[in-house]
């Protein structure tokens, strides 16, 4: 009989996780503890990704989930179909006591506003001053108000970090997933390490939407993430799943767990980027 012949469906979680993290507070610990080789260094921490990523979210989560409460984002979001220009903008991060920062910045720029490759390259060189708007047209050239002539170490990027929505992973374009691999080879010839947050993993995965918990038993988002990295050429390793805060009013520790995971090991990468610069390794 057919009934008999047919197979029950697979689970849709794996028995354990397949990769362990530490959740939130000794992540937390880790992050607030971090200090760079060099007094007065920072790790610059660039965010790209397509339109709708979730780029500016995860700058409100970092900044909500390292302050310990909800914070009001004044960010210029990702709305109204990409029609809001942003200028390029440095994000510090404020500490839990006022006036003191994170020794780590973000920057955000965007890949659907027709920002030129030589424009990323000169941001990667710490050439592109805060404020600047990124012409498709024409690339910035030395002379103008916004070029800064003589970068510091502080000015260049230390971390590239691309940002893409879980949930639409499956109908991400080709093109898209070309200039992912064209800004990420650029980022290697310059010796910048590359990682990339997956957003909306509760969008992409019933069972995620569910519990939190379940991201790292999820078949599916393994399968995607697995696609993905061999579709860009980001390893696994440096792929990080997260939920940003959206609609919440309050803090979850499994969403802090998982934004504190992959901020932890940005971090990670960016000293490990400094160091290799200092020292000429």
């Amino acid at each position: 009989m057919a009934g008999e012949s047919s197979k029950a469906a697979s689970p849709p979680l794996l028995d354990k996780p397949w990769r362990e993290i530490n959740w939130r507070q000794t992540a937390l610990q880790d992050v607030n503890n971090y200090r760079p080789f060099v007094e007065g260094q920072q790790i610059r921490i660039l965010l790209y990704g397509p339109l709708g990523g979730g780029r500016t979210s995860f700058i409100y989560s970092v900044q909500s989930t390292l302050r310990g409460r909800m914070c009001v984002s004044s960010l210029d979001d990702d709305i109204f179909g990409g029609c809001f220009i942003k200028g390029y903008t440095t994000y510090k991060v404020i500490k839990r006591s006022p006036e003191t920062f994170h020794p780590f910045v973000l920057n955000d720029i965007s890949q659907d506003r027709g920002v030129l490759m030589d424009d990323i390259k000169l941001v990667f060189k710490g050439h592109v001053k805060d404020g600047y708007k990124f012409n498709p047209e024409s690339k910035l050239s030395a002379g103008d108000p916004f070029y800064n002539e003589a970068p510091t170490a502080n000015d260049r990027v230390h971390v590239l970090v691309c940002v893409v929505p879980a949930d639409k992973l499956p109908c991400m374009k080709a093109e898209v997933k070309k200039k992912i691999r064209d800004v990420r080879v650029e980022a290697s010839r310059l010796g910048i390490p590359q990682v990339a947050v997956l957003t909306k993993v509760d969008m992409a995965c019933p069972e995620v939407k569910k519990d939190l918990k379940n991201v790292y038993r999820s078949k599916y988002l393994k399968e995607k993430m697995e696609q993905f990295s061999a579709d860009v050429g980001i390893p696994m390793n440096c792929i990080f799943p997260v939920k940003n805060y959206n609609e919440e009013i309050n803090l979850n520790e499994d969403v802090d767990s998982l934004i504190l995971s992959a901020l932890k090991h940005i971090i990670d990468f960016g000293d490990n980027c400094i160091n290799r610069r200092i020292h000429n390794v």
